[in-house]
């Protein structure tokens, strides 16, 4: 028995056949199957509207997968503090997995999900997730004194920017997630424990 939802989403919006696709979004939703075994639910949502789901993908590809500072284990530890703090359930089952596959450690991602300050972080992580944790709860109040304890714990100013740009990104994902109602893949709970 299973007790989450079996929809995509709340929504009742018609989503299109594989084969109904353009040929670049039916090969990405191949490929998404070849690497992850599964085509994330979210991939699946934005189908109805292949334009938001190229400039979704090609955003969410860029800034989690492209050229940082950042390792991609960061950025994920990044999206499951935001998705926390906003209790997005889709995020924090999806990128939970993530932080688990990506650091070997199923615990690590237990943890980030209920609470990131009670694990043990290097410096230069908490630093990351302090303000990332802060940019989500009260973004009014980052100042300058915030950006200069990133630059403390190592990072530089494209590694800051990044930082921003993660944690915006799933705030804003975290919202959509909330108000679409929409469900992570069933799969991605048992995966790296």
């Amino acid at each position: 028995m299973s007790h989450q939802p079996d929809a995509i989403t709340a929504l009742d919006i018609p989503l299109p056949a594989p084969e109904d696709l353009d040929d670049d979004m039916r090969r990405y939703l191949e490929i998404c199957q070849e690497k992850l075994g599964l085509v994330p639910n979210v991939l699946a949502a934005y189908t109805f509207d292949q334009d938001k789901m190229r400039n979704f993908s090609n955003f969410y590809n860029e800034l989690m997968l492209g050229k940082s500072g950042l390792s991609k284990l960061e950025r994920e530890m990044i999206a499951v503090v935001v998705s926390s703090i906003n209790h997005c359930f889709y995020c924090l089952v999806a990128h939970g997995q993530s932080v688990r596959q990506l650091s070997g450690d199923p615990a690590l991602g237990e943890l980030l999900v209920m609470n990131y300050r009670a694990a043990t972080l290097d410096a230069r992580q908490r630093a990351m997730l302090d303000f990332a944790a802060k940019l989500t709860e009260s973004p009014d109040k980052i100042d300058e004194p915030d950006r200069q304890a990133l630059r403390d714990a190592g990072f530089n100013e494209r590694d800051i920017f990044d930082i921003a740009s993660t944690a915006g990104f799933f705030n804003m994902t975290n919202r959509v997630a909330a108000g679409v109602g929409m469900m992570p893949n069933k799969e991605y709970h048992a995966l790296n424990r």
